[in-house]
């Protein structure tokens, strides 16, 4: 029960629609009593003694009894449905808030699928357990509680030797209940699986397609879903193995009490109508004890279920604001930068920055050079606190922003990624998405400066297109540009470019670069990029290799200098006629004769 002791502040603030729904079951069920004690008194008082003036007034107790137990039972199914889904409403609010509150490191190795079946599956199980499958599971336990007390009360010697079976009975659903747990376990996890599958295949599949590996997608999903499958067949081969042994020692209960209370009978121990209503309640027990199977399976279903919920609701977070965090006057804001002495490792990675100092004064442009894995990335995600740094520290004017709120951090800060994800909604949606109150004209200004308001407005319904998933229908420079447009219109202190004119054409970049001289005067920039050509109008230009600076200075300095940045420019500008200075000056470093 650990589960639902850690789920209960999301269901006890609903005890009352609890209390009610139990308490009508609880009614429903004492009125099912009522049958038996008919059936006696029919026999008894009506049937043998031939007084048959009292069947009307029988007959219309059996309707009053039949309409008032179906009332109860509409009653609790009310407030067990308003129980349900108010719990299923908190616990999916309080995991999607989770989920918006967990760091990159969490994200690093989560799968979409196997998050989106825990919202779905998971918590629809959880939701019918709670509204409807307690109840049903308490239920159980009253009428074998209440059928027993009224069986005592007509013959307590027939009733142990009827009731013999139940000890066994009852130790054969615990031993199920041990068993089918872990197959249930399993089969959400293999869900998930198969969930995770399908959401990669859809996302991928024009990668799918070009690499023509629709063959491989399907033997992959093959494999999950015989997986899924054979789970299943475990359970159930489980459920066939236990449950005739179970409806085995129920049906050995009626035959004990055929032979034995037919004996009392004959012998006058007990009326034939005590008789009657004494086999009438021992079905009453035996329905629900033949139901244990099914309500066990339905209680370690919804277990298996909740402890994936619990888990991801206990998930720790790595990044969150301390206790009294320092939030940031906007209007007061500088945007100076320091990192001094940050050294940083991904979970179970060697170290992917080392000992790494930058000082960013206000408004200077920082470039950022280097191969794939170098660090890049990292140090502008450490920036946004996207990760902790391990050792040294990270200020914005001087204060530590450990110390600082995200969220006051993060609105001084605009990035636009190397991939460029759009949502499902009008572009103009999705160039606003930054700020909370913006007008068209800036929203035009900034497609303007992204170089992006000409193709906008060539589209058939302009800033109103809705854009396909993941920005499906636009090209990657397009997106890329709309991206742009989106981290400008924030108008931050400080700007991130993580490679962000990597999937434009150079005439588009240049047109680009020049309106970036403009949104980038008194912000700090960081700029990630591949080509010189991004690069050589920043103040300091930083090249790193396997997570240290190995250069630093301005395009001029290094371009005089042996290393990575002159090779990298080389290379680039291989195919390019040299100028008069560029030849002479590689005549000086021995380049050329």
């Amino acid at each position: 029960m650990d589960v639902f002791r850690q789920l209960k502040p999301y269901y006890w603030v609903e005890r009352r629609n609890l209390f009610a729904s139990v308490f009508f079951m609880m009614c429903a069920t004492a009125l099912g009593l009522v049958y038996p004690n008919l059936l006696r008194v029919l026999i008894d008082d009506v049937i043998v003694p031939k007084k048959f003036t009292w069947v009307p007034a029988l007959s219309l107790a059996v309707v009053g009894v039949v309409f008032v137990k179906g009332s109860m039972g509409f009653l609790s199914g009310l407030f067990g449905g308003r129980l349900g889904n108010r719990v299923a409403f908190r616990l999916r609010n309080a995991c999607y808030d989770k989920l918006q509150t967990l760091s990159n490191q969490y994200y690093d190795t989560a799968k979409t699928g196997d998050l989106m079946s825990r919202l779905t599956a998971d918590l629809e199980a959880v939701r019918n357990f709670i509204g409807f499958g307690f109840t049903q599971l308490l239920n159980m336990f009253l009428m074998v509680i209440f059928g027993a007390i009224m069986m005592f009360s007509i013959h307590w010697q027939l009733t142990l030797i009827t009731l013999c079976t139940m000890p066994f009975l009852a130790f054969t659903a615990m031993r199920f209940e041990k068993r089918i747990h872990p197959a249930f376990r399993e089969m959400r996890q293999a869900m998930s699986n198969l969930t995770t599958a399908v959401q990669e295949n859809i996302t991928g599949v024009r990668t799918v397609k070009a690499f023509a590996r629709e063959s491989f997608e399907m033997d992959k999903f093959s494999k999950r879903s015989e997986s899924y499958k054979n789970n299943q067949i475990g359970a159930s081969s489980l459920w066939g193995r236990y449950f005739p042994i179970m409806e085995l020692l129920g049906s050995l209960s009626v035959v004990i009490l055929v032979v034995s209370g037919g004996t009392l009978v004959i012998h006058g121990s007990i009326t034939l109508g005590q008789m009657v209503a004494f086999y009438s309640m021992l079905w009453y027990i035996i329905g629900p004890m033949w139901s244990v199977g099914f309500q066990i399976n339905n209680y370690t279903q919804t277990k298996a279920s909740g402890e994936r919920l619990v888990g991801l609701l206990n998930e720790y977070v790595h990044v969150k604001d301390n206790e009294n965090p320092f939030v940031l006057d906007d209007s007061k804001v500088r945007g100076h930068v320091e990192f001094h002495n940050v050294t940083f490792n991904y979970a179970d990675k060697t170290a992917a920055l080392t000992n790494i100092n930058i000082d960013a004064k206000p408004g200077m442009v920082i470039g950022l050079l280097g191969p794939t894995g170098s660090g890049k990335s990292t140090i502008v995600q450490l920036l946004m606190r996207a990760y902790n740094v391990k050792t040294g520290d990270i200020t914005l004017d001087g204060i530590d922003i450990r110390d600082l709120s995200l969220d006051s951090l993060r609105k001084q800060i605009s990035l636009v990624f190397q991939e460029t994800f759009l949502f499902s909604c009008s572009i103009r949606d999705n160039i606003a998405y930054g700020i909370e109150h913006v007008t068209m004209e800036q929203i035009v200004q900034a497609a303007k400066l992204a170089k992006a308001h000409d193709f906008i407005m060539e589209l058939p319904e302009g800033y109103d297109t809705v854009v396909g998933e993941r920005g499906m229908g636009l090209s990657g420079g397009q997106k890329q540009r709309i991206a742009i447009a989106r981290a400008l219109i924030k108008n931050p202190r400080i700007l991130i470019l993580d490679d962000a004119t990597s999937a434009v054409d150079m005439e588009t970049e240049h047109e680009i670069q020049a309106g970036f001289k403009e949104v980038m005067a008194g912000r700090t920039t960081f700029v990630i990029a591949h080509r010189i050509s991004s690069l050589r109008h920043a103040d300091e230009i930083l090249v790193l290799e396997d997570g240290h600076i190995v250069q630093r200075g301005t395009h001029d300095q290094l371009i005089q200098v042996p290393g990575r940045y002159r090779d990298t420019y080389d290379i680039q500008y291989a195919d390019r006629p040299m100028t008069a200075d560029e030849i002479i000056a590689k005549v000086e470093r021995g380049v050329v004769q």
